[in-house]
């Protein structure tokens, strides 16, 4: 049986008195790719951030690898929402790859060949390693995730926290982009948030539908019913090709 990675139970997250999550309950296990998707607004940043540990819930319980979020934070790897980069940023890929191994340094950042070796090898992992010198702003919109991404794995985590990863990444580089999480998720367990229904339902080994509540039932198959619960409006399934489509219909 798989180990657990992340469990939780009946959690719900207020803001005020907006709910954003409610009764929440999931399990994740080791090497499990996990898809999150659901429309704006639904709690799924929020949920990731609750699974971090900056979040507290108002009720629940959270478990990581069987302990605190607090305690094996340091085990998990977290992408953020994109956001552009300043392209006369003066930084190299391998420097902000470099920022991932801030947590093995201390206060003074002293690296060493251990960090550098660290850092070349997820370069490579990720395809990124021929532009270890590139200026960061100089990149494609792909080519900044995958040394996001890089520097996620720097640390050496055991699972992969991925919010919205090819927000701002062209659909030629998102195939792509999706081949190398499935290449990782071979050594590492994986939870993205993701607008991309269709995407996600041919690259992740299951899905969940969140609004406030969560809809998860183990596998990526995903029924009009679930998906009008999520969305709120009818949903309309349609099969082309080898991709799966799912269309939502006016509100």
């Amino acid at each position: 049986m798989d180990k657990e990675v992340v469990r939780l139970e009946n959690i719900s997250v207020t803001y005020g008195t907006h709910t954003v999550l409610q009764d929440i309950n999931l399990s994740v296990s080791e090497h499990d790719f996990l898809g999150i998707i659901g429309p704006n607004g639904g709690g799924k940043s929020t949920l990731l951030k609750v699974i971090l540990g900056l979040i507290r819930p108002d009720s629940g319980v959270v478990t990581l690898f069987g302990g605190s979020p607090e305690r094996n934070r340091s085990k998990i790897g977290y992408v953020p929402q994109y956001s552009t980069y300043d392209h006369s940023f003066p930084a190299s890929v391998r420097e902000v790859v470099m920022m991932g191994r801030y947590s093995r340094t201390g206060l003074l950042h002293n690296y060493n060949r251990t960090d550098r070796q660290a850092v070349d090898e997820v370069l490579q992992k990720v395809g990124m390693l021929d532009n270890a010198k590139s200026q960061i702003g100089q990149l494609s919109g792909g080519q900044q995730q995958r040394v996001l991404i890089a520097r996620a794995l720097a640390s050496g985590p055991e699972l992969l926290l991925l919010d919205e990863p090819t927000a701002s990444v062209d659909a030629t580089m998102q195939a792509e982009f999706y081949e190398l999480l499935g290449h990782l998720k071979e050594i590492l367990t994986i939870i993205m948030v993701s607008h991309d229904i269709g995407a996600v339902s041919v690259f992740v080994d299951k899905i969940a539908c969140l609004n406030q509540r969560l809809f998860y039932h183990g596998s990526r198959e995903i029924t009009s019913e679930v998906l009008e619960a999520t969305y709120k409006c009818p949903v309309q399934l349609i099969a082309h090709g080898d991709v799966p489509h799912r269309v939502l219909s006016k509100h």
